[in-house]
């Protein structure tokens, strides 16, 4: 039996996680209801965006990991990761996430 949160119950999660935290969660595109991956853009003020998601590891933890970091030169490059990866995978769910600390936000996920 699998034990992992039904996706959209996870994305409620994060989005009430960001606004306990001061900040706001949107979801840009919805995907599979109970098995979607995640993926988070996270920002601090419209700043610092980076793509986080979930990660499979050997011990069977699935942690979020940062996947790509925007910085002014890759702006388009990051867009562009984004859309492909959508693209590739109908079924995730892809969330914006604006938190005054993007630290203390990825520390507390669930």
């Amino acid at each position: 039996m699998d034990s992992r949160l039904p996706s959209h119950l996870e994305v409620s999660a994060i989005r009430r996680l960001a606004e306990s935290q001061g900040g706001f969660a949107t979801v840009l595109a919805k995907g599979d209801r109970d098995a979607g991956t995640i993926a988070l853009v996270i920002m601090c003020r419209g700043k610092e965006a980076r793509l986080i998601e979930r990660m499979p590891q050997l011990d069977g933890n699935r942690p979020f990991v940062t996947s790509l970091l925007q910085t002014t030169e890759n702006e388009d490059l990051f867009s562009e990761a984004i859309r492909k990866k959508r693209e590739r995978d109908p079924d995730i769910w892809l969330i914006e996430v604006d938190v005054p600390d993007i630290s203390r936000f990825a520390a507390a996920l669930p």
